[in-house]
């Protein structure tokens, strides 16, 4: 697996943002790029809810009773986190796009 600062990494990572903003539909790889930009911001955000979640089943299991004291903290930025980890993918975005409306 290639470390984050190889030269392959950086060559898979996308280099356009996570956004429609600017893109021309006709342009194919533009916009297969925005699409793979958004999908995987959207797995990075369920990728971290997801350690979150292990983290915390973690300090349940460490703290017991004290549990609710001593594991608040990453309660609250699970149930933070929740909001945005479902993968929703990009169509609406795509099919909704209002230029100037971000």
């Amino acid at each position: 697996m290639p470390t984050p600062e190889s030269a392959l990494f950086l060559a898979k990572k996308p280099q356009v943002p996570p956004t429609f903003k600017g893109v021309d539909y006709a342009d194919t790889p533009r916009l297969k790029a925005a699409q793979d930009a958004i999908i995987r911001e959207q797995w990075v955000k369920s990728m971290m809810a997801r350690l979150v979640r292990e983290e915390l089943g973690k300090c349940y299991a460490r703290e017991g009773v004290n549990h609710l004291e001593k594991c608040g903290s990453l309660r609250e930025r699970y149930f933070e986190a929740l909001k945005y980890a479902k993968v929703r993918g990009y169509l609406f975005q795509q099919r909704n796009y209002v230029p100037g409306d971000e």
